[in-house]
């Protein structure tokens, strides 16, 4: 059977696993930045507690709801039958970042040559700013302009 065969018909869904120090409140700062929803987990949390399958060791209370002290997890809006296929999970870890990410996201607000794309590219990075984001550096070249940042925790990421 040719990979073809058993792909199907659309892209694969998937999930990013981030570790991190504080993952709620990283899963908070994503979500805004990608205009994500956070996912709630209040009423499985307690269902489980409930069960006897989880404790209150299990879970923290993070702006106001019953979450997983582990771990938080954040997808696209409910937008139709894919909606949740591109999540990501935030998890928990004990040492802090300390070198380079191997890969990182590019958020692209733009399209090459686009009338207007620096002013657009600047608004991004000024909210991105605002939500907690800092500003590496900038490359402006004749093969294009993006800025690089680094979110709360230090990971880095372009706006282009």
């Amino acid at each position: 059977m040719s990979t073809d065969e058993t792909a199907g018909s659309g892209p694969l869904s998937f999930q990013v696993t981030v570790d991190c120090g504080d993952p709620h409140r990283l899963s908070r700062f994503w979500a805004t930045a990608l205009r994500y929803e956070v996912e709630h987990r209040d009423a499985q949390i307690r269902e489980l507690m409930a069960a006897g399958i989880a404790t209150a060791d299990d879970a923290i209370e993070f702006e106001g709801e019953l979450a997983w002290r582990t771990g938080a997890a954040i997808r696209r809006p409910a937008e139709g039958p894919r909606s949740g296929a591109f999540r990501v999970l935030f998890l928990g870890v004990p040492e802090p970042k300390t070198v380079k990410n191997r890969w990182h996201l590019d958020l692209n607000v733009t399209v090459r040559g686009e009338e207007g794309a620096h002013q657009r590219v600047e608004a991004e990075v000024g909210r991105l700013r605002e939500l907690g984001a800092t500003e590496l550096y900038r490359i402006d070249s004749v093969e294009g302009f993006h800025v690089t940042m680094a979110d709360p925790e230090g990971n880095e990421f372009c706006v282009q």
